[in-house]
C-alpha cells in the first residue's frame, strides 16, 4: 500500500484527511489574522483620513464594544503593530503600515476581481473583507494577472 500513488479526489469526493486538515488549518489562521488585518487597515485609514484613530472612532466603525476594541487594540500592541499614546488615540508602528499597505492592496485585487466579474460595487466591497483574509498569494497573483490581462 506504501507504492500506492496518491491520486487527487475527483471534483466533490472528499479529500484526503491531511489535505482536508490542511485546508481547515489554513482557514483558522486567516481567521485569526483577519482580525488583526482589518484593525490596521481601519486604524491606517482613520489616521490618513483624519489624523487619529481614537478607541471610540475604532468601536463604531467595526460595529464592536468598545471594550472589544481596547482589548484588540492590546493585541495589536504586544504583536508591534501599534502603539497607544494616552489622549492621542492609537498609531501603527512601521510593521503595522506596512501589513495596512499588504491588506489594502489584496482588498483593492480582490474587488476589482469581482466587479470584472459583473458584481455589484457594494456587494463587491463586502464580499472583499472576507475574501482578502482568506485568498492565497497565488490565487491573488492569479487574480492579479486576470486583471492585467483583461485591461
Amino acid at each position: 500500500m506504501a507504492d500506492t500513488p496518491i491520486r487527487p479526489a475527483a471534483p466533490g469526493a472528499l479529500p484526503a484527511e491531511p489535505t482536508q486538515a490542511s485546508r481547515f488549518g489554513k482557514a483558522r489562521v486567516a481567521q485569526s489574522g483577519a482580525l488583526l488585518e482589518d484593525y490596521v487597515e481601519l486604524i491606517s485609514d482613520l489616521l490618513s483620513d483624519g489624523g487619529e484613530a481614537r478607541p471610540t472612532d475604532i468601536a463604531r466603525r467595526l460595529g464592536v464594544s468598545h471594550a472589544t476594541a481596547i482589548k484588540t487594540i492590546g493585541r495589536l500592541k504586544r504583536e508591534g503593530l501599534a502603539v497607544a499614546k494616552p489622549y492621542r488615540g492609537v498609531f501603527l508602528t512601521e510593521a503595522g503600515e506596512i501589513l495596512a499597505a499588504r491588506v489594502r492592496a489584496r482588498h483593492r485585487v480582490v474587488v476589482d476581481l469581482l466587479l470584472a466579474v459583473g458584481v455589484p460595487l457594494e456587494a463587491a466591497e463586502s464580499d472583499a473583507e472576507g475574501i482578502e483574509h482568506h485568498v492565497s498569494d497565488a490565487t491573488l497573483a492569479a487574480f492579479a494577472a486576470f486583471l492585467k490581462q483583461a485591461r
